[in-house]
């Protein structure tokens, strides 16, 4: 495992929980660096043989790292594995028997056929948090699509009131969707870890 950051000294409100991180990119990451930066342990379960996609984007880099990858990412810990193959599955396996939370943010349905969508893992796992982030939500007519952060933009209404009054529509500079939808997601996995704390 590699570390991508330094944690301070003083123990965060969610010191001792464990968080497993399966998300790659923006929302995501996002999601768990917050975790992280709030004192959790994170494990990002990276992809076998070149990682997160964003480590290769750049420029800037820093001493060889890409300067994205680091800003939502820092606070973690990282490996590499395919869980697809057997023995990565087996690693996968024994990580989630230490984790307190799994996030995701995989296209919906991807992770169920091989075995590791909700249903499944809540049957072995009956206290792990599980968080799924995606662009449209687990159960409507648009749930297999990709969830990019400008189609979301343009598909909920933010690019035409941003550009020139009767102009060209624009793309907000920043990600806002992607980095407000990690936001909600920690807001919602630290209710379900208080939740879960009062009820068992």
């Amino acid at each position: 495992m590699t570390d991508n950051g330094s944690k301070t000294s003083a123990a965060g409100p969610l010191d001792g929980v464990t968080v497993l991180d399966l998300t790659r990119i923006l929302s995501g990451p996002y999601c768990t660096m917050i975790l992280g930066d709030m004192g959790a342990r994170v494990i990002k379960i990276e992809q076998a043989g070149r990682g997160d996609d964003t480590r290769g984007w750049g420029p800037p880099f820093i001493n060889g790292e890409s300067g994205y990858f680091l800003s939502v990412n820092r606070n973690k810990l990282s490996v590499t594995l395919n869980f697809k193959h057997k023995a990565g599955r087996k690693i996968l396996n024994s990580l989630i028997d230490q984790a307190d939370v799994l996030v995701e943010n995989f296209r919906p349905g991807t992770l169920d056929k091989i075995g590791l969508g909700f249903t499944e893992v809540s049957q072995r796992w009956p206290k792990l948090i599980y968080c799924s982030v995606s662009g449209f939500g687990q159960t409507g007519p648009k749930r297999k699509l990709p969830g990019y952060d400008a189609v979301v933009q343009a598909e909920g209404g933010l690019m035409s009131i941003t550009g020139p009054r009767d102009g060209t529509s624009y793309r907000l500079g920043v990600a806002i969707a992607d980095i407000v939808s990690g936001m909600f997601a920690a807001q919602g996995i630290t209710l379900a870890l208080l939740s879960r704390e009062r009820t068992g």
